[in-house]
């Protein structure tokens, strides 16, 4: 029998007061639990970027949260920054040289929200700074209902990888953003799509495991979030080297 997948997830690093005088790390609860439910080992990944290259030998598979941040416009080449951009720039570096070398070892890549929209860059693709501000929308992607209820419906692409796990054209979803893929980086397809446009996922073909979605599969609530996560940790399984 297989050893559980040890899954990594980045983490997010607040200067507020509320916990700490200090800084210090966050990762909201069911990140973990998703994992822990569905048959994995979360492992919570602080900003060490001279470990990288041990934590890809030690993990099976790796999921880039989400947070309270965007990434620096500089990284898809744009000067002008939206007054409404809050950046992170160690995080982003950090995770940025975590997901390079993920991707090049072709190890499992789940990408949620924020996570979603820094593969995009990755791959050169660029980002909608302000959905508000940039996209004619009827839909509320920072939605007002509680995050654990879904908001809006997302259409699955036909004869993706998506579209194989989930096995529907449509799904409901939960949605917490205000930035979204704009262009999409070179080698990444598209999967998923909200009635306004706006690019709920994008994927990688070519790699085992390699899938970023724009609403938080995490919390659990539709069958097809389940899915989603029993392939990610289906392939991490695969890679157990323990």
């Amino acid at each position: 029998m297989k050893k559980k997948p040890l899954i990594g997830l980045t983490l997010d690093l607040e200067n507020n007061k509320s916990y700490s005088k200090f800084p210090w790390y966050a990762i909201r609860q069911n990140y973990c639990s998703a994992i822990s439910n569905m048959g994995g080992i979360p492992i919570p990944l602080v900003y060490d970027i001279n470990s990288i290259n041990t934590i890809i030998e030690k993990l099976d598979g790796f999921i880039i949260t989400g947070g309270a941040f965007d990434i620096n416009p500089s990284y898809f080449s744009e000067k002008t920054k939206f007054k409404t951009v809050v950046t992170k720039e160690d995080r982003t570096e950090y995770e940025i040289r975590l997901c390079n070398k993920v991707l090049k070892k072709n190890l499992p890549l789940l990408g949620i929200c924020g996570g979603q929209q820094l593969i995009n860059v990755i791959y050169g693709g660029s980002l909608i700074q302000d959905i508000n501000k940039e996209v004619d929308t009827s839909i509320k992607h920072e939605q007002p209902n509680p995050r654990n209820q879904t908001s809006h419906t997302v259409n699955i692409k036909k004869n993706t990888f998506l579209s194989k796990i989930i096995k529907k054209r449509k799904i409901n979803v939960n949605s917490a953003h205000h930035q979204a893929v704009k262009r999409v980086g070179s080698g990444l397809n598209v999967n998923a799509v909200a009635s306004d446009g706006i690019i709920e996922g994008i994927e990688d073909k070519n790699l085992n495991f390699c899938i970023g979605l724009q609403w938080h599969p995490e919390f659990l609530i539709e069958q097809s979030d389940k899915q989603v996560y029993k392939k990610f940790l289906e392939v991490a399984k695969n890679n157990v080297k323990r």
